[in-house]
């Protein structure tokens, strides 16, 4: 079992700033060249979207197109959290953000073994 908990939402304006982190917990997996971490969002009356994800051996990250340049996913190993930098946030970045993790070959929402609870990021004037 892994528990995630996710922190860092807020209300922030637009061309505003946050980090979303997530601390990790339960089995190891630092050894485990599959598993991978990330964020996923899901906006009201919409479907959740992949965000950002990063592979836990190794660090490749992947980041969806419209996040990339903007968002930035990062971990500590030594701390076992994973980070998601967002940057030039925009109102439509607006949604409860999910902590994902996997150790499956894709990260898509049904490949997803573990969820945190979310949290709420708010782009507004």
């Amino acid at each position: 079992q892994v528990q995630l908990a996710e922190s860092g939402g807020g209300l922030v304006q637009p061309g505003g700033s946050l980090r979303l982190s997530c601390a990790a917990s339960g089995r190891t997996f630092s050894r485990d060249f599959n598993f991978k971490m990330g964020w996923f969002r899901q906006a009201p009356g919409k479907e959740r979207e992949f965000v950002a994800n990063i592979r836990w051996y190794g660090g490749w990250t992947y980041h969806a197109d419209s996040v990339k340049g903007r968002f930035t996913i990062s971990r500590d190993n030594v701390k076992n959290t994973l980070y998601l930098q967002m940057n030039s946030l925009k109102p439509e970045d607006t949604a409860v953000y999910y902590c994902a993790a996997s150790s499956r070959a894709n990260f898509r929402v049904d490949d997803i073994d573990y969820w945190g609870q979310g949290t709420q990021v708010t782009v507004s004037s």
